[in-house]
């Protein structure tokens, strides 16, 4: 029998988009089809679970099962979905507010246990359904409408938790980056183990151009910078800009300038073990050092739900019974008449 081929259209619910024209969340819904039909798993072999918050209504638009869950809960129950149906593959969808405040111990908690999840965090640094409050990734002196003289307080980045919590896939992409978004959210769903896409997008109501200086056309190519396993850190119009070491840091150098050639750039290897320089590159905020994106991070490690399978399956052979009923009679039992 020949193997269907999947086209995005498939994956598309009859459901009209409720989102503000222009919001970066389109965009995403959209690659997020493409990549889904690359991918070519079944829509009734895919659940997308997601939170509270604009980018939560995201199941509603796919022609898969999905589940609108409650405000920061999105990663506890995908976490017991995939471990109750490990032959599913499973989509979280959680904006900033939602993943990293009131549901921020339990997406440490998915990353560290390495549930087979693939997590896609929209990141708009802004509460946008509840009409424009800072959120847990705004900067320090944002001014919102909770912070009307600006936020006394650092932010989370959202790499730096997947890190702490030793993630094993952690990615990056820009609404305006199509290519790269489909790119990293492939590159997520065929990882074993938890995977995380932070998804920087626009919210063009409460947080307008939070994201310009590396979004707009003109300034993206020397403001970011596009990682690539196995291929030289280059960036700049023309690649002539390059990553090199500099001590226990980063610096970016102009090959041929300087003394720097092609050979002192760094390679990206995604695979290392060591997550010290995967740190370092997603934590380049794009301006002192080019925004990172592309898949940053991509190790091998057992996930969570396999893990307990086995277990279930070898105290199960171990076991005289295999119901409920059969171990309430395995003992010793009596008759009243």
């Amino acid at each position: 029998m020949e193997e269907k081929k999947y086209q995005a259209s498939d994956y598309k619910s009859d459901q009209y988009v409720r989102w503000c024209p222009g919001c970066g969340d389109h965009a995403i819904l959209n690659v997020l089809h493409k990549a889904m039909a690359e991918l070519g798993i079944a829509p009734e072999n895919i659940a997308v679970i997601s939170g509270i918050g604009c980018s939560s209504r995201l199941p509603y638009y796919m022609n898969t099962y999905g589940f609108h869950t409650i405000h920061g809960r999105a990663a506890a129950i995908a976490t017991g979905f995939k471990v109750a149906r490990p032959d599913m593959t499973v989509w979280q969808i959680s904006g900033d507010g939602d993943g990293l405040a009131i549901g921020g111990n339990h997406f440490i908690h998915a990353v560290r246990r390495n549930v087979n999840l693939n997590m896609v965090l929209l990141n708009n640094r802004i509460y946008g359904l509840t009409k424009g409050q800072y959120s847990p990734t705004s900067e320090r002196g944002f001014v919102s409408k909770s912070s009307p003289y600006g936020t006394t307080e650092d932010p989370f980045i959202p790499a730096e938790l997947v890190f702490g919590a030793r993630g094993t896939f952690f990615a990056r992409s820009l609404d305006v980056e199509l290519k790269t978004s489909q790119e990293v959210l492939v590159a997520a769903a065929r990882h074993k183990g938890a995977s995380v896409v932070e998804m920087l997008q626009n919210c063009v109501i409460f947080n307008h151009g939070i994201y310009s200086f590396v979004s707009d056309k003109e300034l993206r190519a020397d403001h970011t910078i596009h990682l690539r396993h196995g291929e030289k850190m280059l960036f700049g119009k023309d690649n002539e800009k390059g990553l090199v070491q500099d001590g226990f840091g980063l610096k970016a150098v102009v090959v041929g300038q300087d003394g720097y050639t092609i050979d002192d750039v760094l390679t990206h290897d995604a695979h290392s073990q060591s997550n010290f320089l995967h740190q370092q590159l997603a934590m380049m905020d794009g301006k002192s050092l080019p925004l990172a994106i592309g898949v940053i991070r991509d190790v091998d490690a057992p996930s969570y739900e396999e893990e307990v399978d086995k277990q279930t399956q070898k105290v199960s052979a171990a076991k005289p019974y295999s119901t409920l009923r059969e171990m309430v009679l395995a003992g010793e039992t009596w008759e009243v008449k």
